[in-house]
């Protein structure tokens, strides 16, 4: 079998090629031993060792390699810094160096950045989307058989991928357009903020979404708010379509009959679909919040396979 782990925002969840799946909030897998993880697995999808052929990690930015790399070759576990954009707990390390340590044959997914984006145009952005967004592109592919595709994830954040002919161009990251419920890009008073010294940059980035301006500071608040038509729920949900629809128009100038997809909790909510289909004219595919894990595990059975390209990543496998 085939397993693929999304080290999101607000947890980590683990599944198969058929859809099986399980998730650890990130707190959890902090305070789990290494064999506690691994041990987890193999209960949760009914397994021994021996019985997975491959695993697909990611890690953070993923920003350390620019392919597809197993994971006794990489280094610091595949990123520059640990600093960065994101609030660091420790599950994603402890996950990470579980499956580094079980013997269990692994690759780790780079992110989309500076050293492997596809339009030489992206290179203006040092860091387009962490590994797990490969993920859902991959499973956006599998799922449609798209050459052409826009998928724009949207839940804590809002990332935005444009493939081509099968290549991936780039993307766009939460800290450079569109916000999502918890993170978003640097505005001028966060810029006066850090410069006066009242919080760190990614301080400002992890608290730059929609959540900054109204009472409901997680998603589950805003959606309860939302059942009563809330005033500021409904705006909060129409503002981040309204973005993310702006940065899938963006991609549309670059392939113009590009597929349309959304992924995350709030990309697969109907309000937010309804509203990007109305704005773009077009119909939208959802791939719902377990797309990251599945594609991942579809990417390490593809490798598995022979694969030596997936959506113009390289494979070092």
């Amino acid at each position: 079998m085939f397993i693929g782990i999304d080290h999101g925002t607000t947890g980590i969840r683990f599944a198969d090629t058929e859809g099986q799946w399980f998730e650890l909030s990130r707190k959890q897998a902090r305070d789990m031993s290494q064999e506690q993880i691994v041990d987890s697995i193999l209960k949760s999808f009914n397994v021994k060792k021996d019985d997975i052929e491959l695993i697909g990690v990611n890690y953070s930015m993923g920003d350390g390699i620019s392919e597809i790399t197993p994971i006794g070759n990489v280094k610091n576990r595949g990123v520059i810094s640990r600093e960065g954009a994101g609030v660091h707990i420790g599950g994603g390390t402890n996950v990470y160096d579980a499956i580094a340590s079980s013997g269990i044959p692994a690759v780790v997914i780079p992110g989309i950045h500076r050293r492997n984006y596809g339009d030489p145009c992206f290179r203006v952005y040092s860091h387009g989307a962490s590994p797990e967004k490969l993920g859902i592109a991959y499973n956006a592919y599998l799922a449609a058989d798209d050459r052409d595709f826009i998928v724009s994830d949207i839940s804590s954040n809002t990332v935005t991928m444009g493939v081509r002919d099968l290549k991936m161009l780039g993307a766009i990251d939460a800290c450079i357009f569109a916000p999502g419920v918890h993170h978003g890009p640097l505005d001028l008073q966060a810029i006066r903020d850090v410069d006066a010294g009242l919080m760190t940059a990614n301080d400002a980035f992890s608290t730059a979404g929609v959540t900054k301006l109204i009472p409901y500071k997680d998603l589950n608040a805003l959606q309860a708010a939302l059942e009563m038509n809330d005033r500021d729920a409904l705006w909060a949900f129409d503002t981040i379509a309204v973005f993310a629809a702006m940065e899938v128009a963006s991609f549309l100038m670059l392939i113009p009959d590009a597929a349309v997809f959304t992924a995350g909790s709030v990309g697969s909510m109907d309000l937010v679909v309804d509203r990007m289909s109305g704005l773009l004219k077009k119909d939208i595919k959802v791939l719902g919040k377990l797309s990251a894990a599945i594609g991942l595990a579809q990417i390490a059975r593809d490798v598995h396979g022979g694969k030596k390209d997936i959506l113009g990543i390289a494979v070092g496998y």
